[in-house]
């Protein structure tokens, strides 16, 4: 009896440490996406996310606008707008940002394009490098709630002093099922980061 006990007792006590580990990160996940620590800062950078011809989806001009309601607030003096491309886009995902905001106004001259990554980390890792070009170190990252613990965590590990301002609106945050399967989604890409420091393999601009 005792050679099967402690077998038994190794297996329920792993799936006791996961349990606690999955649903301390989703607790995580979902406390920081209520969350908005707007502060001044240097930059405001807004995560990339699809473009088509140079026009923002409308998960990216949530963001957009959330970025540019903080710097018309006097938040930062700048804001950052980042993401790649894909095989045959004409502009990278940080054109069309910068593109969107300048239309609405916002002076070009605030508005820095980094058009580099695939992914979250990738993109942060291009702004870090920008930010140490132009002597700035602070930024309010802003992507979609449930996005921005992975975001922030990314944004500190590439070396930047950063904290998250969620946008409130947009298709991401419009239904409890679509935050609920957004809230599953960021646990496991945010345990997988924490135990590889890589972005997921499938992940994108914006989302990865």
């Amino acid at each position: 009896m005792r050679r099967t006990t402690w077998p038994v007792r190794i297996v329920v006590g792993a799936v006791l440490v996961a349990a606690f580990l999955i649903c301390g990160t989703a607790f995580r996940v979902w406390y920081v996406a209520r969350a908005d620590d707007r502060r001044p800062v240097d930059a405001v950078v807004v995560l990339g996310a699809a473009q088509y011809d140079g026009e923002p989806s409308s998960v990216f001009a949530a963001r957009l606008r959330h970025a540019e309601a903080l710097y018309e607030d006097g938040l930062a003096p700048r804001i950052v707008t980042v993401g790649g491309s894909r095989a045959g886009d004409a502009y990278t995902e940080a054109e069309a940002g910068r593109r969107y905001l300048i239309g609405r106004g916002v002076p070009a001259g605030a508005v820095i394009a980094v058009g580099e990554g695939s992914d979250t980390l990738g993109s942060l890792r291009a702004v870090d490098a920008r930010a140490q070009q132009d002597g700035w170190d602070s930024a309010l990252v802003v992507s979609d709630p449930w996005h921005s613990l992975r975001a922030r965590t990314m944004a500190r590990d590439s070396g930047l002093q950063a904290w998250t301002s969620p946008t409130r609106s947009g298709p991401v945050v419009q239904t409890r099922e679509t935050q609920a399967r957004y809230i599953v989604r960021e646990t496991a890409a945010l345990l997988y980061y924490t135990i590889t420091k890589a972005p997921v393999e499938t992940e994108t601009s914006g989302l990865g």
